[in-house]
């Protein structure tokens, strides 16, 4: 059975598709070692290494925006929800790791008048 969630993360989104298999991961039609550095792909593979199943199941990941961080933190909270799909009792687990928290922090907006969101132009009284 094939389980499709979506994760979020500051200006990324990634749609993933999981299912019982061989452990192939295939993010953008490219392999999960082509697409991200690996210090990053660690990050990933964090919530299935906590349950036990490294290489039980195949994923395809389409993701787009953000940059490297968040789009694999939004592959992160797609593959823990998918995992709390295929079984329920993998839920507390990954809840106390805190890895079914949507992190909503964004970047907040460029203001007119302002050089950026908060910092202003330097001010002459003369």
């Amino acid at each position: 059975m094939v389980h499709h969630t979506i994760g979020r993360r500051k200006r990324s989104l990634a749609r993933i598709y999981f299912k019982q298999g061989n452990g192939i991961i295939t993010i953008n039609s490219k392999k999960l070692d082509q697409y991200f550095p690996k210090y990053i792909y660690q990050k990933i593979l964090y919530p299935i290494k906590i349950i036990d199943k490294l290489n039980q199941f195949d994923i395809t990941i389409k993701v787009i925006g953000g940059g490297f961080n968040g789009q694999a933190e939004a592959i992160r909270l797609a593959i823990s929800r998918a995992l709390c799909q295929s079984d329920p009792k993998y839920r507390k687990k990954l809840k106390s790791e805190g890895l079914l928290t949507r992190d909503s922090r964004e970047v907040e907006r460029k203001k007119f008048g302002q050089k950026k969101a908060r910092k202003k132009y330097q001010f002459s009284k003369r």
